[in-house]
């Protein structure tokens, strides 16, 4: 089933997802497309880091068909990170681990965002950096 994985703020359409409920399985290959972790022998790993999946954990490994699976959203969850996911668009979104949230927290620096400006030029909060922001803004309801 296709399902749209947003990982990292981007988005990958997946054509062999398997969702179930709040599971969401991907095949090797799929998971390094949408995700650039990888199935190895000694864990899940990705940028020099590996997370081992053994004893409790490995409900969220199986041998499929085509090779082994993963539970992304069941180690996305092991991992600290927010999951949600719409059943009807068939879309998952996975945020940013808790304890990037957390270091953020700590310095009480603003995540990075863009934004245009009346005349449509765009502004980025970390063009302002070591300089006083006052950020105003509205809703119509």
């Amino acid at each position: 089933m296709p399902a749209t994985v947003i990982y990292g703020e981007q988005p990958t359409t997946l054509t062999d997802a398997r969702p179930d409920r709040d599971d969401l399985w991907l095949s090797a290959s799929d998971l390094t497309a949408a995700t650039g972790w990888e199935i190895k022998p000694e864990g899940i790993c990705r940028d020099g880091l590996c997370v081992p999946v053994a004893g409790e954990r490995t409900a969220m490994l199986r041998q499929d068909r085509a090779g082994p699976a993963l539970n992304l959203a069941a180690f996305a969850r092991y991992m600290g990170q927010a999951v949600a996911h719409d059943d009807a668009t068939a879309c998952w979104y996975f945020g940013a681990p808790l304890r990037d949230t957390q270091t953020r927290m700590l310095t009480l620096a603003a995540p990075d965002f863009e934004l245009p400006d009346l005349q449509g030029r765009t502004h980025r909060l970390s063009d302002h950096r070591g300089k006083k922001v006052f950020l105003l803004s509205w809703a119509s309801w």
